[in-house]
Parts: structure tokens; C-alpha cells; sequence
């Protein structure tokens, strides 16, 4: 049944806040975090020094108020921070009324969508690197929305994406935007409407040399599931592709391979690698059987998905196969426990790091999928809806959806080194860049640094 449709039960708990991409391409500069998930879009920092402890009195070199809400990840490049976030207002005035779902002959309605019945505006916001200023904002799509998203979801999910001279937001059904780094905008693009089953899109677009790669995986039976390409300078579509998978919100990543390079996808039905140049399949496994959110892992000649709810499953696989690669030494290692709803694992050094909705931490070695140790737990109990873990200087960092950071030592034994805390809810994942922590909260956004 999972095969063809997630399950009702699950649906109800897809929260948006994961977003992801993968840009890969080795343009950004190491104090640069150009996308979700910073370089090669796996939340791994190569900066040292960086400051460990913080609270609301320490370490917080400036605390920048945001306008709306959002789920993107801080986005920076050079002294430019990149942002968006949705302002909700007014009643919609006109009565429209959201798409339609049918199930097995019968309506289907979830009792937490939310959203339809307000106008939104969706900004693009960049503020200063130095001094959490916004230098300047721009409104990007006003008026009704297509689909509803989950009450605890937001429309502006998606994180952004820049190659150092532009940069570029999207917001679903209400389009894609390019602006120069002076907020001018350069141009905007429909993808028509896409149907979420009403959570909400997650999945973040992705840099690969001269384009901008969208996923786009629609409903329950993925008929209009697309991938496309835009050209970044234009907006014009270079390739289109469809995809024979149902809603998902991961996002795709950049793989390099000694024989090519992959745009690596993961999803409920299948795990697809394509030629990022022009959309064509590689190789195809079959997926995780669940709601895919998670961002791939890469690293060890390996790419690792995995799924959370409501089946838990991590596969490892070689890239660079052919054809249909079930059943053969591509697919090199699966583990079935430990996974997160909406977070990311991390893969970091020699290890998988797996967390629960709870905090609860497995250590698998990588290359194997062996498991190192199992239970390590953070020390209050919380959950664990929104943020990624990252990771530096060996260290892992996770964030609760209470706003409290628990800082972990990286290796094969499970250690907590310091627990710090913001005074408000966060969802997002941290950014990392010159030398500082970017940690965005209900309200705020915050520069962690010495």
C-alpha cells in the first residue's frame, strides 16, 4: 500500500520544515553557506573556532527581528544574509475554495490544513552579515494560495539558493524568483499549481553550473510529478521530466563520481539518479516506502537515504549503476530503526548519525551500516520537528523545536557536551559562516559568535 500511497495516519503529521539542496559545485567560498545545508548540502562545516555555548545573554552578537514567519534557512554568501518568510493577513475576499482530493471515491479532508482562507505575502528578505540590518526586502507574491499547508507547516519553507551573484527563492504554486544582490528583480517563473496533499513544499532548489533544478512530486499517485530546469540567467525551461513517485519534500543533491556527476533523488516509490544536464535517468532502487523529506547523505562512494515516519528505513547506495540496481551490489547496506520524522540525518567523518523525533541518537560507520552505538539521548526530553543537525569541529548540534541546541561530541561513543538555549521556538536548521552561528527563531534571527 505505501508503495502507491502514503498513509492517511501519516499524512496528518508532515510538517515542512526540511527543505534542502545541493549545490555541489565547489563556487562557494569556505565562510560561504550558499544553500540548505551549506557546501554539498550536507550541514558540515569545515570552520574551527566556532562558539559552542550561547544563551540569550552570551555569545549573541546581534538578534535581528523578522517580519511574518518562515522555515527557510539563513542563506549567506559574503556580508548578504538571504531570507523569506510569509506575512499573513486579511481574509481572502473572493471565497475560493483549494483543490479537491478523492480517495477510494470519497473526499478527503484533513482536520490541520490551514492557510486558504487569508491573503499572504511572501518576501524575499537580505539583511547584513555584521549587523543583522535588513538591507533590503522584497515582495514576491501577494494574494490568495493555491493549497492549503498543515497548521504547523508555513508557505515559506523552501530555502534559498545563490551562486555569489544572484539569488533565488520559491514559494510552490506562487512561483520562483531571481534577484540580484542589490534586490532588483531579475525574473520570475510559474511552475503551475502544486498539489501537496495540502502540507505544504519542502524541497528547495538546486544550483548545477548554468541551471536551477526543482523537484516538484505532486499528491498521492505522482501523475503530474515533475523534475525542471531553468535556466538561471533567464527563467527559460531547459528540461522537464516526470517522475513516477507521489508527494515528497526532499530535495535532490549533487553527486560526484569519478565517472560523472549525479543529481541524486529520494522519494516513496523510488530512489532515481539522473544526468543533472539534461534530466535523463540513470538508475533507479527501489524507495524508502515512506514519506521522503530527509536531504540525502553522500560521502564514502555512497548515498544514503532515509525515511522516518510511518516506516523507518536508511539504504546506502553506489551511484553511478544503471537500469534498475535492486538486487545487485549497488544497494550495499540497509538499517530499518532510528530515524526522525522531519530532520536530516548527518553523516560525519566515518559515521551516520541517525536522531528520533525524541532526541535519541544511533551511530551507524558508514561504509557498512554497522551499528557503532544505539540510545544515546539528550538531557530533558523534547522533540524534534524542524532542524537538521549540523556539525563542526567535532561536534554535532541539534535543535529542538523549544529552541534549545544540545551540542555532541562526534565518534563512536555518545557524549553531550553543553545544552544552550534561545527564548523562543526555532524550526530551522543553523547556517554556519565566517566564523559565526545563524539560528533562526519563531521571531528573531540570531549571530552566534565569540
Amino acid at each position: 500500500m505505501l508503495s502507491g500511497r502514503v498513509s492517511m495516519l501519516g499524512i496528518g503529521l508532515v510538517i515542512i520544515m526540511v527543505v534542502t539542496t545541493g549545490l555541489g559545485t565547489g563556487r562557494e567560498a569556505g565562510s560561504n553557506w550558499a544553500q540548505w545545508r551549506g557546501p554539498e548540502s550536507q550541514g558540515v562545516s569545515n570552520e574551527r573556532g566556532l562558539p559552542s555555548t550561547w544563551d540569550e545573554k552570551t555569545n549573541i552578537r546581534w538578534k535581528a527581528a523578522l517580519p511574518g514567519r518562515g522555515f527557510s534557512q539563513p542563506v549567506i554568501w559574503g556580508n548578504r544574509i538571504f531570507l523569506t518568510t510569509d506575512i499573513e493577513g486579511a481574509a481572502e475576499p473572493t471565497g475560493y475554495r483549494p483543490p479537491k482530493r478523492i480517495i477510494d471515491g470519497q473526499e478527503f479532508v484533513h482536520p490541520e490544513w490551514t492557510g486558504t482562507d487569508k491573503i499572504h505575502t511572501f518576501k524575499t528578505l537580505c539583511l547584513d552579515r555584521d549587523s543583522g540590518k535588513i538591507v533590503w526586502e522584497q515582495t514576491s507574491y501577494e494574494g490568495k494560495v493555491y493549497d492549503y499547508r498543515h497548521k504547523r507547516g508555513n508557505y515559506a519553507a523552501p530555502s534559498p539558493v545563490t551562486d555569489g551573484r544572484l539569488v533565488y527563492t520559491y514559494f510552490g504554486s506562487e512561483g520562483v524568483y531571481c534577484y540580484d544582490f542589490k534586490g532588483k528583480l531579475i525574473w520570475k517563473q510559474s511552475l503551475g499549481n502544486i498539489g501537496t496533499v495540502g502540507m505544504g513544499v519542502g524541497t528547495s532548489p538546486v544550483i548545477h553550473e548554468n541551471l536551477l533544478i526543482i523537484l516538484a512530486d505532486q499528491e498521492f499517485d505522482g501523475t503530474n510529478s515533475f523534475m525542471i530546469a531553468l535556466d538561471r540567467k533567464t527563467g527559460r525551461e531547459v528540461w522537464r521530466v516526470k517522475r513516477p513517485v507521489q508527494t515528497s519534500w526532499s530535495t535532490p543533491v549533487i553527486v560526484r563520481t569519478p565517472e560523472r556527476v549525479e543529481l541524486v533523488t529520494s522519494g516513496n516509490e523510488w530512489l532515481i539518479g539522473y544526468d543533472p544536464a539534461t534530466g535523463r535517468e540513470y538508475w533507479r532502487a527501489t524507495g524508502v516506502k515512506s514519506h521522503a523529506i530527509a536531504t540525502p547523505l553522500v560521502g564514502h562512494g555512497l548515498v544514503i537515504f532515509s525515511s522516518g515516519f510511518p516506516s523507518k528505513a536508511i539504504i546506502a547506495v553506489r551511484p553511478g549503476g544503471s537500469g534498475n540496481i535492486d538486487g545487485t551490489d549497488r544497494v550495499v547496506w540497509k538499517y530499518n530503526k532510528g530515524t526522525a520524522y522531519v530532520p536530516s540525518p548527518i553523516l560525519y567523518g566515518d559515521y551516520v548519525y541517525l536522531m528520533s523525533d525524541a532526541g535519541i541518537m544511533t551511530c551507524l560507520e558508514a561504509k557498512t551500516g554497522k551499528v557503532i552505538y544505539e540510545g544515546g539521548r539528550v538531557p530533558v526530553a523534547t522533540k524534534f520537528y524542524g532542524a537538521s543537525p549540523v556539525a563542526f569541529d567535532g561536534k554535532i548540534l541539534l535543535t529542538s523545536d523549544n529552541g534549545e541546541t544540545f551540542v555532541i561530541k562526534a565518534g563512536p561513543t555518545h557524549e553531550v557536551l553543553g545544552t544552550n538555549i534561545v527564548d523562543e521556538p526555532v524550526r530551522t536548521s543553523i547556517a554556519i559562516a565566517g566564523g559565526r552561528l545563524f539560528l533562526r527563531g519563531e521571531k528573531h534571527l540570531y549571530c552566534i559568535g565569540s
